[in-house]
């Protein structure tokens, strides 16, 4: 009974277990790869925060065993019947289409082949079972020791005597893209939780950085919240895209997204390392103030004003203009324009009264909701057929961290009875 209410509440839980897939998580990455196209050019990959393995499942077939999903998958289907009704209906195809037509489908032959060249490497506290093609670690995010394992995971050949002390330099051959699905207990206070979940943000973006090719592509789950906006401009100064996706097989009750950053471009200079990590100390607020002074695009904080509702901003250097008659200039970033924005904000602007005033931009990552909008409700509840039957989970968690406190309340009701 209560497996069968759960896949009625729940169609992405049940869709998971059909289709093999080990949690509902692997269509939320479904959905973003439709949306950026994130395995493009990708060989190289790490997964944090990767148990129970949904979404290493997903890099294992597509990058791996080269199958389609979604759009892909329905553009393959349509063009293997456009080729067999040319093949049937055709009137008097020549020599010459049929020698394409054969080169096509050896191209394709070819492409669906096992990929060798491919390197996944997945990490969690927690134990993962195995997966075809997948090199799993046990160990801590956020321990320096984690970026050597990392490294010789990826490249066999890896000598850790050629670090020299720091960690930006030592991946011979850097990933393309770094995943991370990690996310704290939530314990139901909303602030709590945001900020934990920011903090596993931050891990898993400093080893990101360690082991990211410039051009690279990093996506990690986010809780939304008060004044998140300013941590997606501290991703900005790493990326030159970040937009905020929300698939949807997340439900819509819940405050988590993902973040999608594009085009890794390291700030001149930067140096990363676990020993220094980012978010901790003054090191950030440095690098912002640093790059506030390149690029002013970064806003420390945003103050609304009481009385008209207005979103302004706070800088160290002022940036609203206000004249005689109480009218007030506010400059914003335009996110389509980086390149005249380069000349623009190094320019200084001359309000009413006569004082100068430097220009400065704030910038607001977009928000895009992915996925078909045909697809199911992640929030809604779906009447099962007559003949359901429902499936077991495909791959229960190895050693849960709740299997303790589940054995202790086993025996606190033996005693009771």
């Amino acid at each position: 009974m209560g497996k069968s209410s759960k896949d009625k509440r729940d169609a992405y839980y049940r869709l998971a277990k059909e289709q093999g897939w080990r949690a509902r998580s692997a269509f939320k990455l479904l959905q973003l790869d439709e949306e950026f196209n994130l395995f493009a050019h990708v060989s190289r990959v790490v997964d944090l925060c990767a148990a129970p393995g949904s979404w290493s499942q997903v890099l294992s077939r597509i990058l791996i065993q080269n199958q389609k999903f979604g759009l892909q998958s329905w553009q393959n289907q349509e063009a293997h019947l456009r080729r067999q009704m040319l093949g049937v209906f055709a009137d008097a195809p020549d020599q010459e289409a049929h020698a394409s037509l054969d080169r096509t489908i050896a191209s394709q032959h070819e492409a669906s082949r096992p990929r060798e060249e491919v390197k996944i490497v997945s990490i969690d506290l927690q134990p993962i079972s195995p997966l075809e093609g997948i090199t799993t670690l046990r160990a801590d995010i956020t321990h320096p020791a984690t970026v050597p394992l990392l490294l010789k995971a990826l490249d066999a050949g890896y000598d850790e005597s050629k670090l020299d002390g720091q960690a930006h330099g030592l991946a011979s051959h850097p990933v393309d893209l770094v995943l991370s699905d990690g996310a704290p207990d939530v314990t139901g206070l909303h602030d709590l939780d945001i900020y934990v979940q920011s903090q596993l943000l931050f891990a898993a973006l400093n080893l990101a950085l360690c082991v990211l090719k410039p051009g690279g592509k990093f996506v990690a789950k986010i809780f939304r919240g008060r004044n998140v906006d300013v941590l997606y401009a501290q991703l900005k100064i790493f990326f030159e895209k970040v937009v905020v996706a929300k698939p949807r097989s997340s439900r819509a009750s819940s405050m988590e997204a993902f973040i999608v950053c594009l085009n890794f471009r390291p700030p001149m200079g930067f140096k990363a390392s676990l020993e220094k990590p980012l978010g901790v100390g003054e090191r950030l607020d440095a690098m912002v103030k640093e790059r506030e002074l390149q690029l002013p695009m970064i806003a420390p904080s945003r103050m609304q004003d009481t009385e008209t509702g207005a979103w302004g901003q706070c800088l160290s250097s002022p940036v609203v203009g206000v004249d005689n008659l109480g009218i007030t200039e506010l400059d914003v970033y335009d996110d389509e324009d980086d390149a005249g924005q380069l000349a623009d904000t190094t320019a200084t602007t001359r309000s009413s009264t006569g004082t100068s005033i430097d220009k400065s931009t704030r910038w607001i990552a977009p928000f895009i909701s992915c996925g078909d909008l045909s697809a199911f409700d992640s929030d809604a509840s779906y009447l099962l057929p007559e003949d359901h039957v429902s499936l077991d989970p495909v791959q229960p968690p190895i050693a849960p961290p709740y299997r303790r406190a589940i054995e202790l309340r086993a025996a606190q009701s033996k005693i009771v009875r």
